[in-house]
């Protein structure tokens, strides 16, 4: 029996042919989902069992299909309940995204697409995950991105009840609100089991009362039941509020030994127990020994690819210079330019929307501007940088242009696993971090972010930019906000000199160290702005001690420039200099490339970052880490 067509609520009610296709539908896709899982040895097929109504109906409803599920208008639905994977599968392959025998005997199969946790590259999945909590704040990204493009889809998010008290759950809910994302409509499989037990014993919370004091109006539906889901999907946001269904539903409902049970939350059933569930549901327990059958070849179907965000339609203007003695700090430059660009684009028919999401930093990321040009694609998200960081990602990948700026102790720090999750989703997000460094200042230790460079290398798609001036980094930010791809921007506080290198004509290209000063007595690498140390640095070598030393530029610490530093070892003395852990830093990343490279970086040192610093002004604490410019040319007289 085929599926019916109820997309956008194409019929009013489900009755009749209609209901009994989708209620034959979820015993085949029960079968399909704890083949998959048998097969694989390993998954999740309770909660797949109990979320499989769930997950029929909102991929029926949806206007999201085989044929526009690539594409950006139309309606989003995120699982953040990954690892209910198999059910996921189950649910698409009916709705005729993916082949049902493919996803059955390659579940979970080194080179196969249908991994453990849903990924983006099966069709139907806008988000990968299964890091609990953060479906939601996708949900919020996709549906701020529909507005910024005039489009009046739907969002809906799929989440387990368990996963309902971490936090980030809590800012995606303020966030819909605040925003008035009438159009998001969250579905909770409300089972009252978790992996070690009953819900209420392992961690209670008050789930309706929750997203009822957030603002979101809450409904209590059977979440088994076609018909009522059906309704309760219909309706929702017509009371001007978002909306989350309280689905009520069996833990393994129609699996013989796993209703009603944690047993078997994270694994397979016994081969009795799955022909006895099999046959119940109306097939033949012989289906697991064909898709066993089948596994022993290689998977056919790999998945369909996710490239980046594609370049976007934005006129990037002109860029301003700036000139002269300690002119501006590099944030106020991003600040600038970034306001020059969004007001050239705002609401230009054709030009493609660019969001920029604030977490109460107003004054210090340099945001105001651009909100007061662009007022309407200025999300102000207060303090909930977990959300945010999730939420700017996904705008990133629906057709908008989004930034998020922040401080680099809470932009990469504290959400490393949500930028880590923008990478694996190839997102587009462009994330600028304040404050890193020593450039802090008095605010001290705990924000001093020292280890950014570190942790953008411990993931594979980032691109890093440290400025070294105001130039630069106005050069920097047209380049980013047009260029595809997850990009972190990195600059400090404190005002310093506008060089006059990045002035005119000069274009920013990404990997290049440019070469500030000529000398054959030694090479000085360094980032970002320690550049203007390293010329200082450079200028006592020349003035007291006759040495002439070369001066590089790094502002892509994560690509070193391998022809600058073949160029740089000719003269038998190299240093770097970074206000960064040492360790893990540009210096360390230069030394590795090096050895790859066959290249000996003769009479190497590494200046940086040693330990936690002080608090007290920015030159007191390069001063107190030993990196100030007269400290350095001392370190290169040591040899």
């Amino acid at each position: 029996m085929s599926l019916p067509k109820i997309n956008k609520f194409i019929v009013d009610k489900l009755t009749g042919d209609n209901l009994d296709a989708l209620k034959a539908a979820a015993k085949r896709a029960r079968v399909a989902a704890l083949t998959m899982v048998n097969a694989a040895k390993s998954g999740h097929p309770a909660g797949a069992f109990s979320s499989m109504e769930m997950f029929l109906t909102v991929y029926g409803v949806a206007d999201l299909t085989p044929e526009n599920c690539s594409e950006i208008n139309r309606d989003y639905v995120i699982v953040s309940h990954g690892h209910t994977s198999a059910g996921v599968y189950a649910a698409l392959s009916e709705w005729g995204f993916i082949d049902r025998e493919e996803a059955m005997a390659h579940f979970r199969n080194c080179y196969s697409a249908f991994q453990g946790h849903i990924t983006r590259e099966v069709p139907g999945i806008d988000w990968g995950s299964g890091n609990l909590g953060q479906g939601l704040s996708a949900g919020v990204g996709f549906a701020l991105a529909q507005r910024a493009n005039n489009h009046k889809g739907r969002v809906y998010v799929l989440m387990g009840d368990g996963g309902q008290t971490k936090g980030q759950i809590a800012e995606a809910r303020r966030m819909a609100v605040k925003e008035n994302l009438t159009g998001v409509t969250a579905l909770i499989d409300y089972n009252d089991i978790q992996l070690s037990g009953e819900r209420k014993k392992i961690m209670p919370c008050n789930i309706k009362e929750l997203w009822e004091a957030d603002g979101w109006e809450a409904v209590d539906v059977d979440g088994n039941d076609f018909v009522q889901l059906y309704d309760a999907l219909k309706n929702a946001g017509k009371n001007g509020k978002p909306t989350v269904l309280l689905c009520h539903t069996v833990m393994g409902k129609d699996g013989g030994i796993m209703e009603g049970k944690p047993d078997y939350h994270g694994k397979a059933v016994p081969v009795d127990a799955y022909g006895e569930i099999v046959k119940n549901l109306g097939e033949s327990p012989d289906t697991l020994d064909k898709a066993l059958e089948r596994r022993k070849n290689p998977p056919v179907y790999k998945g369909r690819k996710i490239d980046f965000p594609p370049a976007p339609n934005i006129d990037t203007g002109t860029p301003f210079d700036y000139e002269g003695k300690k002119v501006s700090d590099n944030r106020g430059a991003f600040g600038k330019a970034l306001a020059d660009v969004g007001k050239l684009n705002y609401k230009v028919p054709g030009k493609t929307p660019i969001l920029v999401f604030d977490c109460d930093l107003i004054p210090s990321v340099m945001t105001g501007k651009f909100r007061d040009e662009c007022p309407d694609n200025f999300i102000q998200c207060g303090i909930q940088e977990h959300s945010v960081a999730t939420a700017s990602g996904a705008a990133s990948t629906a057709g908008v242009v989004a930034l998020w700026a922040e401080f680099g102790v809470f932009g990469i720090d504290e959400v490393y696993n949500q930028q880590r999750l923008n990478d694996i989703n190839h997102a587009g997000n462009k994330t600028v971090l304040t404050h890193v460094g020593l450039d802090v200042g008095e605010d001290g230790k705990t924000h001093q972010c020292i280890d950014y460079v570190g942790l953008m290398r411990n993931m594979f798609n980032w691109k890093l930019v440290v400025p070294v001036d105001p130039n630069q980094t106005d050069r920097a930010t047209r380049w980013m906000l047009k260029t595809p791809g997850d990009i972190c921007m990195a600059v400090g506080r404190s005002k310093i000199d506008g060089l006059k290198y990045y002035t005119g004509d000069y274009k920013f290209e990404y990997g290049k160290a440019d070469k500030l000063r000529e000398g054959n007595d030694g090479a000085i690498f360094a980032l970002g702005y320690t550049a203007q140390i390293a010329l200082n640095a450079a200028e006592i070598l020349e003035r007291d001690n006759n040495k002439k030393v070369s001066v590089y530029a790094v502002s892509c610490p994560l690509e070193p420039d391998m022809n600058a530093i073949k160029e740089a070892v000719k003269t038998n003395r190299v240093i770097t200099l970074e206000d960064h852990n040492v360790n893990t830093g540009m210096g360390a990343i230069m030394a590795l490339e090096a050895a790859k490279n066959g290249i000996l970086l003769p009479n190497f040192k590494t200046l940086g970052v040693t330990r936690y610093g002080a608090s007290g002004t920015s030159d007191q604490v390069r001063v107190e880490m030993g990196i100030s410019a007269e400290q350095v040319a001392q370190e290169f007289l040591k040899g």
